[in-house]
């Protein structure tokens, strides 16, 4: 029986567990799917060690950069962005072999494209933690201009939220939220921008999920404006990492 699993710290809500838990039961595969909780990554070899059925991990917080190091190879969207969500595992007579890929980049470029408009040439990325990588790298694809807002000590292309003013706003009408603010149970939690600013040709794009309607995207939807939730990115993501541990090549 083939086997899969996800890496990462916490566990408690796993949507990848759920997923393909249901896919298997549904379409009579028989496969399996396991959360890996490990509190350290040193111990992702004892994994790989200890569970030779396994063929395909899906990698969460706090892992995607992180496990980096132990991989033999990384194809070439997670080799620029520098995170990893997905690994395939290889066994031949040969050894083990371990090759890293980032499907946010598909499930977050297929979730967005049927919903951009010509005026969508610039962006505003909230938040620069791992999440928003994959994200820049998907807008860098599709000619979109971008900058990002942080918290964080400033780095290249990136602002303070204080900075964000009607101007910005003006400009930059894809505005996406790569912050974990709204995530359930602290629904009332957003991102601190002028949501006063925003218009009708705006685009709010979210990665939280639960709620269905973040705070964030409330407040755009109280404007008429087009907003988009995380849930079909997630789902884009975990088929595209299925399709990835079968492939053949």
């Amino acid at each position: 029986m083939k086997k899969y699993g996800l890496l990462g710290y916490p566990l408690t809500h796993s949507f990848s567990k759920r997923y393909f838990t249901e896919k298997f039961e549904t379409e009579n595969i028989e496969s399996s799917y396991q959360n890996f909780e490990i509190d350290n990554i040193n111990k992702f070899p004892e994994i790989v060690k200890n569970n030779p059925e396994i063929i395909g991990l899906n990698v969460t917080i706090p892992y995607k950069e992180q496990v980096i190091p132990y991989l033999d190879e990384l194809n070439d969207s997670a080799k620029e962005i520098g995170a990893v969500n997905t690994i395939k595992i290889s066994r031949t007579n040969l050894g083990v072999h371990l090759k890293g890929f980032n499907t946010d980049t598909f499930g977050f470029e297929t979730s967005l494209k049927p919903l951009l408009k010509t005026h969508h040439k610039k962006a505003l990325i909230l938040g620069t933690g791992g999440a928003s990588k994959a994200l820049k790298y998907v807008l860098k694809k599709l000619g979109i201009d971008f900058i990002s807002a942080s918290i964080e000590e400033l780095k290249t292309n990136e602002i303070r939220y204080d900075e964000i003013d009607k101007k910005m706003m003006a400009e930059r009408l894809l505005i996406i939220n790569a912050t974990p603010l709204g995530t359930y149970p602290k629904t009332d939690a957003f991102a601190p921008i002028p949501y006063q600013f925003i218009t009708e040709k705006h685009l709010l794009f979210d990665l939280v999920y639960n709620p269905e309607v973040s705070m964030f995207l409330k407040k755009g939807k109280e404007k008429g404006v087009a907003i988009k939730n995380g849930y079909e990115m997630l789902l884009l993501q975990a088929i595209k990492s299925y399709e990835i541990w079968n492939n053949k090549e």
